[in-house]
């Protein structure tokens, strides 16, 4: 990858360390930011700046790369503008921040290339808009006055990422790993989560967080119109300050019919404000809800090592159908050599390798019964989540003994969290 002189390609678990360990932002974030490479572009941005009126505004002297590095140590800006000139293949830098900026922040990418193939690709990653050099202001202006009056000529810019989890039977684990996933994303990787479980008369997710399930799922999904801002504040039960639980348990004499077209409008408000939303997904509704597994986003599909297990597994596959662009499936396999389990040589003339193993522990057996934060003490869940997340953002993975099992784990996080 070809990289300007003064710059060395950012390690990706850098910006997450630095989140997790940066001290709270010594002064107020200015509401625009940019960094930019070349004295011209600096110009022309600090005059747009000024003229849009925002009082508080820096323009640094930078690529993506400084933006990836020092942000997450501050906070973020309401605009944001980085600089790509350079760089061969910018879209890693530009997934890369993406996955450590907050959702409200609104990216302009500006580069040194007028290709169109390049203006596709970094506008389905979220990006609001890219202008190549030289830069005009106007042009720009009106790029910040779309925004800022929430033109319908200019769509959301990102979403939050979208995981299911569906066991391909029960008994295989899916909502230890549901809610193992959404608190490791959440005070591990420092993002926003929310867990959404579907399964409103017998989900155990609220259970496994030690958290209050109440009616506000079953109502959102009654009248998506409802969700608003108030109704995330009062209806998403906080299970800790970046980890959200949307969940119910409905009276086994009401039938509660979940219609598709519902859960999708759900997903689209809620993927606006939160970096991860994962969702344990019953298999029963996944089969009837063909619209919703072909969404953007990624489908964990979780078996154990039985016979059965395995079988499902092929026809699971055969019924997601191939890979897109937009939808993948990742084959989670729980409980690996736990006894029973089918020898590894006579599953793979079955099924292609699993995407992640999560080796069998007795531990397991009475750590689950105690919730999450019991479960999170076994190394094999540990090390299953560290790969998971590597899998799902495309981050490097930090390592996970030192996370887990340090400061972070048995200090002050440790005691706000549990207790």
């Amino acid at each position: 990858m070809d990289t300007l002189a003064p710059r060395v390609d950012l390690p990706a678990a850098s910006a997450d360390t630095a989140i997790a360990s940066a001290p709270p932002a010594s002064e107020p974030v200015p509401a625009a930011m940019a960094y930019l490479l070349d004295a011209d572009s600096e110009g022309v941005v600090s005059r747009c700046f000024a003229d849009f009126g925002f009082v508080d505004r820096d323009v640094l002297h930078g690529s993506i790369d400084t933006a990836i590095e020092e942000l997450p140590r501050r906070s973020w800006p309401r605009f944001l503008i980085v600089d790509i000139s350079g760089i061969s293949d910018p879209l890693p830098r530009v997934n890369r921040l993406a996955e450590v900026c907050n959702l409200e922040t609104e990216v302009i990418v500006v580069g040194d290339r007028n290709d169109i193939v390049l203006y596709r690709a970094l506008k389905a990653a979220g990006v609001a808009e890219y202008f190549y050099k030289p830069l005009v202001a106007h042009l720009l202006s009106r790029v910040f006055d779309e925004i800022a009056s929430g033109s319908t000529n200019l769509q959301p810019s990102r979403s939050g990422m979208l995981v299911f989890v569906v066991g391909v039977r029960g008994g295989v684990g899916v909502t230890t790993i549901a809610t193992s996933l959404a608190w490791y994303f959440a005070e591990i990787r420092q993002r926003g989560v929310l867990l959404l479980d579907l399964d409103l008369h017998a989900g155990d997710a609220a259970l496994q967080l030690d958290a209050q399930p109440s009616h506000a799922l079953r109502e959102a999904l009654e009248d998506p119109k409802r969700i608003d801002e108030l109704f995330l504040e009062r209806g998403v039960a906080p299970v800790t300050e970046r980890l959200g639980l949307l969940a119910g348990v409905e009276p086994l004499s009401d039938r509660v019919v979940l219609d598709e077209d519902a859960v999708m409008q759900l997903l689209h408000k809620i993927l606006a404000h939160y970096r991860y939303v994962v969702v344990d997904l019953p298999a029963e509704i996944a089969l009837f809800f063909p619209k919703l597994l072909h969404m953007p986003s990624t489908l964990l599909l979780v078996s154990d090592g039985s016979i059965a297990s395995t079988r499902e597994v092929a026809r699971w596959r055969d019924f997601i159908g191939p890979n897109t662009p937009e939808r993948r499936l990742l084959h989670v396999l729980n409980k690996k050599n736990a006894d029973g389990a089918l020898p590894e040589r006579e599953m793979l003339r079955v099924i292609p390798p699993p995407d992640i193993s999560i080796h069998w522990d007795r531990q397991i057996i009475g750590a689950a019964a105690l919730g999450t934060k019991t479960v999170q003490q076994c190394s094999a869940i540990r090390d299953g989540m560290a790969a998971l997340s590597l899998r799902l953002s495309g981050a490097a993975a930090e390592p996970a003994p030192s996370l887990w099992k340090g400061a972070l784990w048995k200090g002050a996080l440790w005691k706000r969290v549990f207790g």
